[in-house]
């Protein structure tokens, strides 16, 4: 099961109750709806929603194998559109929200979709093939310079975006640029002794966050949820690169319907870190429904 990240501090700051519903807008391998769940007996529920089919099939398999249909609601959809999945799934009142921004190993390890520049893999990067169509390949292929070179900048903060897109450009003439191991071999070649694995890091993540929208996305998502968490229920973010953090940030104290419950970021000690890595990066805000 996907090692859920700072799930004890989740738990605090959620405080989900016997009885309570709670919703995972991003439930991946169903780690921290796991964890969620016997806080919530006997009849609370959770509403799991993710882009992923194959997060989706495998959370409904592990429900059916532990008789859990009742409990746990699955939806294979977009946060984004999160006021429309609720009512689609009459699932009210809601006391709690859960939104992991982070990518679950799944997506990395096994998708086959280009999300790790450690694999040799096609530059896919689309969370649900069936809802898109735009792939990291389009983009490295398709768009110009200054458009790759915004994108870089705008989502990675990449240093060295101008010089990249340019080469690219240059590079996809000869021929075409087609896997991860491709695009991290002329990364590396452009950067020459400049070169840092970070580079590569925030290249990969521009364009996974293009390819999916997912800034966008995740405003929406933010605003659906203050629209149906209930007086007093709790929402919990967990980001994992600073164009996240401050998006969440910024919504919480611009939203007056909201009440702060972290001053500061809440980031994993440093045995957490050391028992998974990926943890790393992660910061943890939740704010309160008045």
């Amino acid at each position: 099961m996907h090692v859920p990240v700072l799930s004890a501090e989740v738990i605090n700051y959620l405080q989900p109750q016997s009885n309570c519903n709670v919703i995972d807008c991003t439930i991946g391998g169903g780690g921290h709806s796991f964890k969620i769940l016997p806080f919530l007996d006997p009849n609370g529920k959770i509403l799991g929603i993710d882009l992923s089919p194959t997060a989706i099939q495998k959370i409904d398999d592990k429900r059916r194998e532990l008789n859990l249909q009742k409990r746990i609601i699955v939806v294979n959809g977009n946060f984004a559109h999160l006021q429309e999945i609720v009512e689609q799934n009459s699932f009210s009142p809601v006391h709690g929200i859960l939104l992991d921004l982070g990518l679950s190993s799944d997506l990395l390890e096994s998708s086959g979709r280009g999300f790790s520049f450690m694999r040799d893999e096609p530059l896919d990067m689309r969370f649900n093939p069936e809802e898109n169509d735009i792939t990291a390949r389009e983009i490295i292929n398709q768009y110009s310079e200054k458009t790759l070179r915004e994108i870089f900048w705008r989502y990675g903060e990449e240093r060295y975006s101008s010089k990249i897109a340019r080469i690219i450009v240059q590079k996809r003439k000869k021929k075409k640029i087609n896997t991860t191991q491709e695009l991290a071999q002329i990364i590396k070649d452009t950067l020459g002794f400049r070169f840092h694995i970070k580079s590569l890091a925030r290249i990969f993540q521009a364009l996974r966050i293009s390819v999916n929208k997912e800034l966008e996305n995740l405003q929406q998502a933010l605003i659906g949820s203050q629209e149906v968490l209930s007086p007093g229920g709790k929402i919990v973010v967990i980001s994992y690169h600073s164009l996240e953090d401050r998006i969440v940030k910024i919504f919480f104290k611009r939203t007056e319907a909201l009440r702060i419950l972290t001053k500061k970021p809440i980031v994993p000690s440093k045995e957490e870190i050391k028992e998974n890595s990926r943890s790393r990066s992660a910061k943890l805000r939740a704010a309160e429904k008045i």
